[in-house]
């Protein structure tokens, strides 16, 4: 008997390679988009925290914070007027942006009676798309 090798023809392994090309050409730049995609929804989610946090600290003290006090007043008792009598620690620590860079706070708000935002991709104060401000009025 006689054993017979079969491997593959050159056709065949083309045929695969221009599959595989095309799989890759739709997928890759659905996964490298996603990172972003991520990083702009755990944005949106912060800025929902301290929003709500900012509310309770509004509740039990009567008004938001000020600017100057910021948004470490959720964090610490603030020693600035005008200070808080019913403060309680609203955040246990404040949170960066994904991008690594402080939120922002504007009391009283241009959108709102207050805004929370950060300016995205970029950091920088106009932009469009992925480099678009995240704000309290859009979430």
């Amino acid at each position: 008997m006689r054993s017979r090798v079969r491997g593959f023809t050159l056709i065949e392994v083309m045929v695969v390679m221009v599959i595989l090309g095309i799989l890759a050409a739709i997928i890759v730049p659905k996964i490298i988009n996603r990172p972003d995609q991520a990083r702009i929804v755990a944005a949106k989610n912060d800025i929902r925290s301290i929003v709500s946090a900012l509310k309770l600290y509004r509740l039990d003290n009567g008004q938001y914070p000020t600017t100057q006090q910021g948004l470490m007043a959720l964090v610490q008792k603030p020693s600035s007027a005008p200070v808080p009598q019913n403060w309680h620690r609203y955040l246990d620590r404040m949170p960066k942006d994904p991008w690594g860079r402080p939120y922002h706070y504007l009391n009283p708000g241009i959108h709102g009676s207050i805004d929370v935002w950060t300016y995205g991709v970029d950091g920088k104060p106009v932009g469009t798309g992925k480099n678009a401000e995240i704000g309290s009025w859009q979430v």
